[in-house]
């Protein structure tokens, strides 16, 4: 094996360690977040439930400000990524019923970031508020005029597309939010896939026919 070669290969392997050591932090120092908050977390505790040294951590994210507000981009990261797939060419019926079961998905496999979103908003934001005003904005100002394009091709009702998704927010991320309160209430330890499946069921027939949008 020749020189370069074997500098591409350690190059490649550096770079694997490097990814998986960062999705393992971001990992754990969600779990730690959503458990415990913000001030209740500290780099020590990520550090010893990872099995990393603390000196690791801190070379990836400088502080605990820096870890919570990566923790917290990623989280709107795949929000802002199911809300860009609707388009004004969809058809609203097909739209809406795909993003209500990706954020019930969401809501099931990542539950504690959406309870993290969740404590951050219930704080005031402090953390947050910036990408709210800015990226959040900008994406839900985009994906309630599809909603208006959609009203306008008569394919729905002219109803309020802000209290639109505020309403699908609340009732989808509710699976994570109050996942415990629903599990005690149905007597079990956990809710399965069938509690999600039917909830993005149920919430999808009640949005379309609320809207006026033929299910044929």
């Amino acid at each position: 094996m020749t020189d370069t070669k074997k500098s591409v290969i350690k190059r490649r392997k550096s770079a694997d360690i490097r990814k998986g050591n960062l999705q393992l932090i971001l990992t754990v120092a969600e779990q730690r977040f959503a458990e415990f908050g913000y001030n209740g977390t500290t780099i020590s505790s990520i550090a010893e439930q990872a099995n990393l040294p603390k000196s690791n951590i801190l070379y990836y994210f400088k502080t605990k400000e820096v870890l919570y507000k990566e923790v917290l981009s990623q989280i709107l990261k795949i929000w802002l990524v199911d809300m860009e797939q609707m388009t004004a060419d969809q058809h609203p019926k097909e739209a809406l019923r795909q993003y209500i079961l990706l954020k019930v998905r969401q809501s099931k496999d990542h539950s504690n970031a959406s309870r993290i979103f969740a404590s951050e908003l219930l704080h005031g934001a402090p953390f947050l508020k910036e990408k709210l005003q800015t990226d959040l904005k900008v994406q839900f100002i985009s994906t309630c005029q599809v909603i208006r394009e959609w009203i306008a091709k008569q394919w729905m009702n002219p109803i309020s597309p802000e209290h639109l998704l505020f309403m699908i927010w609340s009732s989808t991320q509710a699976y994570a939010d109050y996942g415990l309160q629903s599990s005690i209430l149905m007597g079990k330890a956990e809710l399965d896939d069938d509690d999600f499946e039917t909830g993005a069921e149920l919430i999808t027939q009640i949005v379309l026919r609320g809207c006026g949008i033929k299910q044929l």
